[in-house]
This record gives structure tokens, sequence and C-alpha cells, in this order.
């Protein structure tokens, strides 16, 4: 099940014809029939779909499903400290809460989901929502659980606490979350005035027109065909003329960790037309691309050797129903590449043939990710018991051998004649990581990766994306090439990290890349190139932009259930400089999911610049409540706090946003400076300015903060020393704010000297 994904199964009425995918489609009426309508005429496909996983993925509970399945009842599993138990009757089920001995809650549950490693169910709720239910069976140990707790996807350091969702929330809903993957030509019908949903869809399951289209006219054209006759069209879609990416971009809409940029996909069309994609930059991923959380597949497929170097797709090895073509023989489809393998398998593998291993057991290992669901990693790689002992992935030797350790697996791996094919994995990995965690020391050599040709599609689309937190502008050049980049994914994530870059040079190359052949670069240059000022483009430009800004905007409107669709309008807004209609969009996403909390750190700043500091304060606040540690909420409200004079508060405010982050929070430390300067502690205001200037040496404004206090506290030969550091670091910059203390702080003070140092 997926709680990452929104798009739409489509609800559109084309036809293609079986002679070319790439044809324009007809303007004809075609309307969905749903999967019935095929059995007469292709009886044994629908035999062989109607048992499948595609066809089960959403299944009515009553009499047939309680036969089939034969579930057991749950024993009572506690879930927010309340006990939920599933009974099953003739032909419903029923969940029941309690509190103690007092009964809470009876559910009904109407619908279930999934079932080849876990079955997942549905009650119905307010607004016409369905819900899953807490309680989810495992199939494979064949045991209920506590299905919310099971989808806590980080742990260790890096997430010390995570808790699990509460399993009310908006993402385990299935109008919101799971839906798009479980039903067939679904409608939300979502009303934003109410916030109410009145979903309907064509029928449970994925069914034969999710890939072909809707059939009406394939029915109506071969039920009219006279004896004899051929049909010139087929009426419908035929995937027997796909490309190799059409195969591949057909399948990823259920299966990638996405977000959809258009209101409905149409099986033929270009992934990167209707979807963005989530890569490494994503801490669901170890840093060496290895899937941490439940990522279905897509950017590991993208990472794959073998896809770049053969015909390989998704359905060369599996059914479009969902079946393993080769579950007898599960070294076919490797064969066909790799058949010198076979030869010598003992030495290729360094396991007897007695061990009975396959190309699957190294190359295809299957985990057991969040919520209890098993997948294959399909990136194909080897095993890197290396990057295990370096970032925590899993690798396939200790897998299988769980009583050894990484470095016993390592030290066979070295002693390969290949053994060396880790090495450039781990060093694109450690990139990954030290961006991730906003470390720039080897910024160069991030570029380097960027601006090479060889360098895997997922691993510089991430170190660009990551670059969005490297506030250095010499990273503009860099992007500036990326947008030349044969993959389109880099492309767009080059585009967006433009923004906010007012040079020539970055106006012209977004300009062009305005009108780049895939939606998703268009609408992601679009977004960077609002930033802007309109009056500096001629009217044949802003004639491009527009183009490119419409697409962008229906981008941000496809979903409108989707919080993040609204605050991402609300960022478009507020780019524009349109502050009212940016603060009904970020209200709007705050009050779809009130747990969002970007909406509402956004909103505030906004509120604060249009005078109306009650607000500002009071969404900090909200986000405070759900997040007491957030960084940006602290900073923002502590520097909120002290234009009001509210010292003592502001100073707690930005203690805590410096506690967060205390190598990399210049602003709290700064202002924390100047607040305790103003209470005599000048050794504190000089702690708190090395830390700022610590933290941004770079920027000249804390050196001279720094050098102020310095002079204040009696360290004037330490001042001097931090001083020609300054200057020595950035003497232009030096001199302006030497020029503005001349010209402004002595006019502000209307004497000769004022009690700034002195240095002009």
């Amino acid at each position: 099940m997926n709680f990452h994904k929104s798009q739409l199964i489509v609800v559109v009425a084309v036809m293609l014809t079986a002679i070319s995918c790439k044809q324009k489609p007809k303007e004809v009426s075609n309307e969905f029939t749903g999967s019935a309508s095929c059995i007469e005429c292709h009886e044994n496909f629908y035999k062989l779909w109607e048992p499948s996983y595609h066809a089960q993925a959403m299944m009515p509970i009553n009499a047939e499903f309680m036969e089939e399945h034969q579930l057991p009842d749950s024993e009572p599993v506690e879930v927010e400290g309340h006990l939920f138990q599933v009974e099953f009757k003739d032909s419903t089920i029923v969940m029941y809460e309690r509190d103690g001995d007092n009964l809470v809650a009876t559910y009904d549950v109407i619908w279930a989901m999934g079932g080849h490693n876990v079955y997942t169910f549905l009650t119905p709720f307010e607004n016409g929502k369905l819900q899953n239910i807490p309680l989810a069976f495992d199939a494979n140990r064949k045991e209920w659980f506590n299905y919310p707790m099971a989808g806590m996807r980080h742990f260790g350091d890096d997430f010390p606490e995570d808790e699990a969702l509460p399993w009310k929330d908006d993402m385990f809903a299935f109008n919101t979350g799971c839906y798009s993957c479980h039903i067939s030509q679904l409608s939300t019908n979502f009303d934003l005035e109410t916030d109410t949903y009145h979903t309907t869809w064509k029928e449970p399951g994925i069914n034969c027109e999710t890939c072909h289209g809707p059939a009406s006219e394939h029915v109506r054209i071969f039920k009219n065909l006279k004896e004899g006759e051929e049909a010139k069209e087929l009426g419908l879609i035929s995937t027997n003329v796909f490309t190799q990416e059409q195969h591949t971009a057909s399948c990823a809409p259920c299966h990638a960790k996405m977000n959809p940029i258009t209101p409905s996909y149409m099986p033929g069309d270009k992934f990167f037309d209707n979807y963005n994609l989530t890569t490494l930059e994503d801490r669901d991923f170890y840093p060496d691309g290895r899937s941490l959380g439940e990522n279905y597949t897509m950017t590991e497929w993208m990472m794959n050797p073998c896809v770049e170097d053969s015909e390989l797709h998704c359905v060369t090895c599996h059914t479009s129903s969902g079946r393993d073509r080769n579950k007898d023989n599960p070294n076919q489809a490797c064969l066909k590449c790799h058949n010198n393998r076979t030869e010598d398998l003992e030495t290729h593998t360094g396991h007897p043939a007695s061990a009975g291993l396959t190309c699957l057991s190294c190359h295809m290992p299957k985990r057991e990710f969040v919520g209890r669901f098993l997948r294959s990693d399909h990136s194909f790689r080897p095993p890197m018991p290396e990057a295990t002992i370096k970032f925590g992935s899993p690798n396939a030797c200790n897998q299988c051998h769980k009583d050894k350790s990484p470095e016993w697996a390592n030290k066979i791996v070295k002693a390969r004649p290949n053994g060396d094919y880790q090495e450039e994995t781990l060093r694109w990995a450690q990139l990954i990581k030290e961006a991730r965690d906003m470390e720039w020391k080897n910024v160069d050599k991030m570029f380097e990766y960027i601006r090479n040709p060889k360098t895997d599609d997922v691993v510089a689309n991430s170190l660009i994306r990551l670059l969005n937190n490297y506030a250095d502008a010499s990273k503009a050049d860099v992007l500036i090439d990326a947008l030349n980049n044969e993959s389109e994914l880099v492309r767009s994530s080059a585009a967006y990290g433009l923004g906010g870059i007012l040079t020539d040079e970055v106006k012209t190359a977004l300009l062009k890349a305005c009108q780049d052949d895939i939606r998703l670069v268009r609408i992601q240059a679009a977004n960077a190139i609002l930033t802007f000022p309109q009056d500096e483009f001629t009217a044949e430009e802003q004639t491009i932009i527009a183009a490119a800004e419409k697409e962008y905007v229906t981008s941000m409107t496809s979903r409108q259930d989707n919080w993040s669709n609204h605050y991402n309008l609300g960022l478009y807004h507020q780019n524009k400089g349109e502050a009212t209609e940016a603060l009904n969009s970020y209200e709007t996403a705050a009050r779809l999911y009130p747990p969002s909390v970007l909406p509402l750190i956004n909103s505030s700043v906004l509120y604060s610049y249009i005078g109306n500091n009650e607000k500002a304060e009071e969404n900090l606040k909200k986000v405070l409540e759900y997040e007491p540690k957030n960084e940006a909420a602290n900073l923002n409200l502590g520097l909120l706090l002290a234009e009001q004079g509210r010292m003592d508060e502001a100073e707690k405010a930005l203690k805590t946003a410096l506690e967060t982050n205390p190598e990399n929070q210049p602003v709290a430390a700064k202002n924390l400076s100047v607040i305790v300067a103003q209470r005599g502690d000048l050794a504190g205001a000089v702690k708190y300015a090395e830390m700022a200037w610590k933290a941004r040496p770079e920027n000249p404004d804390y050196g001279y903060t720094l050098a102020y206090y310095q002079v204040q506290n009696g360290q004037t030969s330490v001042a001097k020393k931090t001083l020609e550091k300054v200057i020595s670091t950035s003497p232009n910059t030096f001199r302006q704010q030497a020029t503005w203390h001349k010209s402004t702080c002595r006019k502000a003070t209307k004497t000769k000297h004022c009690n700034c140092i002195k240095m002009h």
C-alpha cells in the first residue's frame, strides 16, 4: 500500500490505434466498460487475470471473500492505548475498540486490500472517507499486527524521536493515500469547500482498461465486424507495440514513489510528462540507493545497469496481470545477456552449485519493509557489504549469512578478481550522505559528478536536489550545464534549483528550459523563472513563460484534496508578490492537514510582512504544538518576539532553534548575541557571535558582529585578528560595510562616532 502517492487513475476518453502509440489519439466518444466486457473474446486471459494480485488489489468483504481467504479472528491488539479486535461473521467483518473492559466503538469493515504479503482493511469514515483500520494481517506469519506501528520507516540516530502516525490520520485514508493503485477508473469527487468525498470507481482491483484505456469503442468495432472482415483499428491501446520506455512508464504510476503533475495519465504517455520521481535526497533510501522504506521500485529500476544496456522492461519478467513469467526458471531473463555465467557458476557466485543460488539470490534479494511488505531489489546491483559497514544499508551476503559480519563478507568480495567494484558506489554514496547532512567540504566533487555524463541519472539528480540546501551561487554554472543533460529528471531538478539565482545567464537558461520537450522540466523551469521580476522579459519571452506557468499551476491544482499542492500554490503566489492569494493557499493546506507545519511557517512570515503579528505568532505556536523542537518555527518565533521587545520569550525560542541545529543556525546565534549583550552578558554575546561566524565564515557580517562584541568585552587584540580575517576573505563586502556605517550609522546617532567598533 502506498502512503506516499496521490496520482489519479485515468478517467479520460481516448482511442489509440495498434499502428503506433506515438500517434495522436483520435477524438472519439469512448467509455470504460469494465473487465466483464472482455470475457467473451478474451476468456483465457480473463481467467489468468481474475485470481491475480492486480485483480484482487481491492476486494469487497462478502461471503465469497470469507470462503476464499479463510482469515482467522484476531486476538486483541493494543493500538494507541486501546485494544482492537477483528471478528469474522458469515459474510461481514467487525472491528471492536475497547478501553479496558469498556466498548468504545464498533466499526464495519467493508473492503480488503492486498493479500500477497499483507491484508489491510477499510472502514467507512466521516466526510465520505474510507479509513485503513489499525489492524492488518500478515499473510506470511499468519498473524494480526499493529499496522500504524509497523508503518514507522525511520529509525536509528537520524530519527530518534520518530513515532507512529495515529491510525485515523489522513495518511491512512484510502481516498488520499492508497486508492490509486487498488481500484480502476476512479473519480475522487472531492469538495474543497466542505472537505468531503463522493468517491466513485468502475470496479475494484486493477482491470484491463487500466493498461489498455477505455474499451467501449473496441467492443463496438469487433461486435460489428462482418464474418471474414478484419478490423482497421483496435479502438484501444495496444501494448504490443510499446517501446521499452512506454512499458516501464505504464507500470511506474503504481510502482514508483512519485508526485503527479497532471490530472490523469494514459498508458503510452511519457512518465515525466505526468509525474515527478523521488530519488536519494529522501532518507527513505540509504545513501547508496538501497531502500530503507517502501519506495515502490521505479527509482531502484532507474539505477539498474541492465536497463540501459538491453531492452529489459517490466513486462519482460512480469505479465500485465502481475504474474512472474520466469517463476519456474528464475534465471531465464538474465541468461539472454549473461549466458556465459552458467559455464562456471561456482566461480561467479563463490558458492557450490548445490547451494541452489539463482541470479535473484544476489542481485534481487527480497527485503521486508515497513508494514511487513516484501520487495525485491530492482537495481540488480551486486552485494556491497562495505556499504553496509559505512551506511548501514543491506547486502545480499549478510541477508543469507546472518551469523556473519559485513566485514567477513567484504573480505570475501574484495578477494574476488573484480573485488573493487564497490568503490565507485561508495564514493558517490559518501557525497550523498554529506549533502544530506549539509556538509559541503567536498562540494567540488559533487559538481564533478553532476557534470560527468557517465554519472547515473538518479545519483546526479539526487545531488542536484540536495544542493538546494547549498546557499553559494557558485552552483549556478553546474545547474545551467545540467539543463543540457539527456535525463529529463536531471534537467527538471536543475531548473528548479536555479530558482532565486537572478543572473542573466540563469534567465536565458530557464527561458530555454520553459520550452523543453518534457512537461516536468517546463513546470520546474516556470517555478524558477517566476522568481525574476517579470518586467525584465520581452513580450515574446512572457508568452513563453505564461505557457509553462499554466502547466505549472495545473500541476498544483490537479489534486484539490492534497495539502502539499495548496502549499506549493502558496509558494507560487508568494513568489509573484500575491500575499492574499498565498495566505489563502497556505491556510487551505493547513486546514486540509493540520499536522502539516510548512504552510503554517510560511504563512506566519507573510502575516508578519503585512503587519498581522498576532496571526503570525498564532501559526508559529500551532507548529510548536506538533513539533516543539521545529527549527524554523522557533527561529521565526524568536525573531518575531524580539521585534516586539519580548526578549525573554525571544531568547527561549532562539535557543531552542540553536540547540536543534547548533552547527548551522547562524541567524539564531547572531540574534542571541544581541539579546544577551543588551542585558550586559558580553561574554555570552561573544560566544553566540562566534557560533554564527563559524556556521557561515563566508559571511563578513557575522565576522564583523563578532569583532564588535570582542571589543565591547575588552578583547581588542582578538577583535583586530577577527577583522583582518574578515578583510582577507571578503575585502569588497567589508568596505561596503564600512561605507554603510559612515553614511547611515553616524547619521542615526547624529555624532561623529557611533557605538560600533571603530573600523572607519
